[in-house]
């Protein structure tokens, strides 16, 4: 069942732009993990395979947190202290989601995490829809197939972190529609139980387009991705059954992303109904 958890965050000091990279958040993350379960900390860090959580970047209430669907992704100035913070996790199987339900039971709001230098408080976690909080939410994959269109054939998917895909060696930011539903397709077969054999790619066209590139640099790389949304029409002969498998990988992106680097911030995508 996958939960797309947002942390309430309160920082008690600033926090320098250089700790607000996806680097740093990932460390949080293991932490948290480690708190209740550290050999769950420990795989989960030492894993190089596709993982089974998303992490978004930190997003402060600031007008620029609010310019339609695109999150903040990169911090040229310090956080200050006392700003609230949120922070979306995503937890794509139950197994993960329960060997953390300790953590999430006895939350200490006056326990402090570490984010570089400033100590921060978890002040509440939203894990149900909320109208000014769409990427909070819960959704068995029963639930997100059967309540799925089997009509809708326009899918509008908005890209709200700078999002790429793997071609072999290399990187491409072209959303084509093998990159982005292949994508999708390969973590809903790894997690759902609900295993997709012939979903219809070659029906999907995208109608209208409008992305940007952007460029994310750190000390260590450069991270190139889209924002911006797209939307895909499904045409020919697609029978309902596809229609509806498409539509109910579109839903999912919301807990899964797309493309790379989902587990440092990258490849947020929301599927506008």
């Amino acid at each position: 069942m996958p939960h797309s958890l947002v942390l309430n965050l309160l920082p008690q000091s600033p926090i320098p732009p250089q700790y607000l990279t996806g680097r740093h958040l990932h460390a949080l993350f293991l932490t948290l993990v480690s708190s209740v379960d550290k050999t769950l900390g420990d795989r989960l860090h030492d894993s190089n395979a596709d993982k089974a959580f998303t992490l978004s970047p930190l997003q402060t209430n600031s007008p620029l947190s609010k310019r339609g669907s695109q999150l903040q992704y990169s911090h040229q100035q310090p956080i200050p202290a006392g700003s609230p913070c949120w922070w979306r996790i995503s937890l794509l199987d139950d197994t993960l989601f329960s060997q953390l339900t300790q953590l999430w039971l006895n939350l200490n709001p006056n326990h402090p995490w570490h984010l570089g230098p400033a100590d921060l408080y978890i002040t509440s976690i939203q894990g149900t829809p909320q109208s000014i909080q769409p990427w909070a939410n819960a959704s068995s994959y029963t639930q997100l197939y059967e309540q799925a269109s089997d009509r809708e054939t326009t899918i509008r998917l908005t890209f709200s972190t700078p999002t790429a895909f793997r071609q072999g060696k290399f990187d491409t930011t072209l959303p084509t529609r093998e990159c982005v539903f292949n994508s999708l397709l390969a973590r809903w077969n790894k997690y759902s139980g609900i295993e997709f054999f012939d979903i219809a790619i070659e029906s999907i066209f995208p109608s209208f387009i409008n992305i940007h590139t952007e460029i994310l640099a750190d000390s260590r790389s450069k991270f190139i991705g889209i924002l911006g949304e797209i939307n895909y029409r499904l045409l020919g002969e697609v029978e309902p059954i596809q229609i509806k498998q498409i539509n109910a990988l579109s839903d999912f992106a919301l807990y899964a992303g797309v493309g790379r680097k989902t587990t440092m911030g990258m490849g947020m995508t929301r599927h506008l109904n």
